[in-house]
């Protein structure tokens, strides 16, 4: 209840905190720079700091009904609630105050555990004619305490009846545009190499190529609450990235997807049950370039370009189940995956199945310990399987790859703004023909979130990933060892909130495969400076 109606008050606090966002000096101010000073520190929770910035306002001749509300806010925010009801209390003059400050009383009031006072406070709020959002707030503040008391009358009963009501419809917006820099656009190898997959074993010396680049992405959703706990929705997300030189156009990429399906979510008390399920269809698009050069792949008059584009659809089904401590969950995904017909070399066409379970614990309200049992196949309709020698000699079975995952996930939050997890999983994939290509991988990853300010977000990542091939060769020739592979993700998202909805972002993002197979061997870093929209 304290918490609900502390964010309450945060609300108003900031809303009514009028100042200057730069520091000023820390002697000779004037009673309105200490003020603007004090109303900064505030907004940063430095709550001791904005009390003694408002004392020399007040020593420097300022007497107002604001600065009196600002300080009892901030009084309260610092857990002094017996100054804070005297400040406050000198705040009523003012008419254009008074109705937050019998709110603010109200909240202190309640937090002194002098519940009747509250109740009087907020009663006020409540029966004014002039704020709808305070007279809300009230109303829901007196529902809960007397619900606490389990004295509800008639009026309060009707009001949390009505609150638990949705919105007809739900709208959901998001867009995001940036200007980026990529030092390695085609994932060429970083050093030249001896083609080991031809016969004639040439030298390669692959022309690692860079350029700025514009990322975009749009996520937008509607849902229609048609009834208490289930909404029918339609959703649509794009994204692309575009490189600004022609001569880069092969790194251009760009995917788009609608979907549409039932959310269901229902809680009671500390017990919540949800459920999605929906149909998607998607459409990507990429060249299918020469990783040496960036160029047009082709077999003999035919381009090859094509080859990676695909239209992908099939239903999709995820539930939760959670209580104060325990949660369960899982998904279930079935797709086809339709790639363009190039007519000289097999498709990628291939079915794909996943499910996925979880069960998750949370020892604390800060930390919390989850297990993850995953199984996905993909099943192709025309590429041959690999021989133990290498060889995918045509004629041989189609290919298809089982994978089996087993993860665990820890997350621990150190203070409010701080948090960090780690991830371990370790993955089976087997080749259902002869099992050439069977792999074991290892991977281990890091996460960091921080919010220094109230607008200030940092997310860091990183993914450590070991192949284990006991089977395949380097370049798949039998005359080479065993195929090796690592591969290291990095990144680092900064954002800053402008407005509401508007927010600035920088990224920097770096990954790095080693291999045996110095043909896939790569290094890549990108930089993303861009604008975030949320609706």
């Amino acid at each position: 209840m304290v918490n609900k109606l502390n964010k309450a008050a945060g609300l108003l606090a900031a809303a009514l905190f009028i100042g200057l966002f730069a520091p000023q000096s820390a002697s000779a101010l004037s009673a309105d720079e200490y003020f603007a000073d004090a109303n900064r520190l505030f907004r940063d929770d430095l709550y001791w700091a904005a009390l003694l910035r408002y004392r020399q306002a007040a020593d420097e001749g300022l007497n107002t009904p604001l600065l009196h509300y600002n300080m009892g806010v901030a009084h309260y925010r610092a857990g002094q609630h017996v100054r804070a009801r005297e400040a406050l209390s000198r705040a009523l003059d003012d008419p254009g105050l008074r109705n937050a400050t019998h709110y603010n009383l109200g909240l202190n009031a309640y937090a002194l555990g002098e519940t009747e006072e509250a109740l009087t406070w907020f009663r006020l709020v409540r029966d004014q004619n002039q704020n709808a959002r305070l007279s809300d707030y009230a109303v829901i503040a007196i529902a809960r305490i007397l619900d606490e008391q389990r004295e509800p009358d008639d009026f309060e009963i009707r009001v949390v009846e009505r609150e638990e009501k949705r919105d007809f419809s739900d709208f959901d917006f998001r867009v995001r545009v940036g200007f980026g820099q990529d030092d390695n656009i085609f994932r060429s190898p970083n050093q030249p190499y001896v083609d080991f997959s031809d016969n004639a074993e040439p030298v390669v010396v692959p022309a690692v190529a860079s350029g700025a680049f514009m990322p975009v992405s749009l996520i937008t959703r509607y849902q229609i609450n048609s009834m208490k706990y289930e909404g029918f929705y339609v959703g649509y997300r794009a994204s692309g990235r575009y490189y600004q030189d022609k001569e880069l156009d092969n790194g251009n990429h760009y995917m788009h997807e609608a979907s549409f399906g039932n959310h269901y979510r229902r809680k009671d008390g500390s017990r919540e049950r949800e459920l999605y399920s929906s149909f998607r269809v998607a459409q990507n698009n990429e060249i299918y370039y020469d990783p040496d050069d960036g160029g047009s792949r082709d077999v003999g008059l035919v381009n090859l370009d094509d080859r990676m584009n695909y239209l992908r659809y099939g239903p999709e089904l995820a539930f939760r189940q959670s209580h104060e401590k325990l949660a369960v969950g899982g998904r279930f995904k079935g797709q086809l995956w339709n790639y363009e017909d190039t007519v000289v070399v097999p498709e990628y066409d291939h079915e794909y199945f996943l499910v996925s379970l979880y069960g998750q614990y949370k020892f604390a309200p800060t930390s919390l310990l989850r297990v993850t049992a995953e199984g996905y196949s993909r099943r192709f309709g025309d590429r041959p399987s690999y021989d133990l020698d290498g060889i995918q000699r045509q004629g041989n079975p189609e290919i298809r790859y089982d994978y089996y995952s087993l993860g665990l996930t820890a997350r621990q939050r150190v203070f409010g703004s701080f948090w960090f997890g780690f991830d371990l999983a370790r993955t089976e994939r087997i080749d259902a023909y002869a099992g050439y290509n069977d792999y074991t991988r290892d991977s281990v990853s890091v996460d960091i979130h921080w919010s220094p300010g109230h607008r200030f977000d940092i997310e860091a990542e990183g993914v450590y990933r070991l192949y284990d091939y006991p089977r395949a060769f380097a370049f798949n020739n039998n005359t080479l060892p065993r195929k090796t592979q690592e591969t290291a993700d990095i990144s680092l998202t900064a954002s800053y909130q402008m407005t509401n909805h508007l927010s600035l972002v920088a990224e920097a993002r770096y990954r790095e495969t080693v291999s045996n197979d110095t043909r896939i061997q790569y290094e890549r870093n990108q930089f993303v400076l861009g604008v975030r929209w949320e609706q």
